[in-house]
């Protein structure tokens, strides 16, 4: 950028790439930084680069975790009878905050999208199936993708596989709006969306 020392220049590209940072917002950012103690940048730096170094996804649900298994598959208060599957873990972060669902969770990490080149071989489908194929236990699968066109497409391919299991197969209800997403829907929301679940 011109006019900015070819740090600060560097700096306001690299936040730049985050969703929702633009180039004034990135610039604030900068400025804002600027403006912080030197132990404050420090922390804040080692926080950045411990992402990477501490967080993995857990080996049973993949959600993002620090230690293996998460600490959410490792408490043996959950009911293991019933998995809710997400596309994302800030979806499950979602539920979570509800305090309402108490059983476990499988992160897709995405959606099938064909024309983005997104199958099944992409996601942790393969890895749900195996997992409920292994459990013995699980009664209930409650698909809680988001209500969009992919969302919608990706809930009906898991229930096909399942189809001739003795599982009982839910979807979440249309508490949250069509084209939502569950990480920005409210708590009571998500609540009415658990409650009024459907058999497909």
């Amino acid at each position: 950028m011109a006019g900015y020392p070819q740090p600060i220049a560097d700096l306001i590209k690299q936040l730049s790439k985050l969703p929702g940072i633009g180039q004034k917002s990135a610039m604030r950012l900068v400025l804002h930084l600027l403006s912080m103690r030197s132990e404050e940048l420090a922390s804040l730096a080692q926080a950045i680069g411990q992402l990477k170094e501490c967080i993995t996804l857990c080996s049973i649900c993949h959600t993002f975790t620090d230690r293996e298994p998460c600490s959410i598959c490792a408490d043996e208060r959950r009911d293991r009878h019933v998995i809710c599957v997400v596309e994302g873990p800030a979806d499950l972060l979602a539920i979570e905050q509800t305090a309402y669902y108490r059983g476990l969770y499988h992160v897709l990490h995405g959606v099938l999208s064909p024309l983005d080149g997104i199958g099944p071989d992409n996601l942790k489908i393969n890895s749900l199936m195996r997992r409920i194929a292994s459990s013995g236990g699980v009664e209930e699968v409650i698909l809680a993708t988001n209500p969009t066109v992919e969302g919608e497409a990706t809930a009906d391919y898991i229930q096909g596989l399942l189809k001739s299991s003795n599982i009982s197969v839910t979807r979440i209800a249309s508490g949250v709006p069509v084209g939502g997403d569950l990480k920005f829907a409210d708590p009571v929301t998500l609540k009415r969306a658990f409650d009024g679940r459907m058999r497909i």
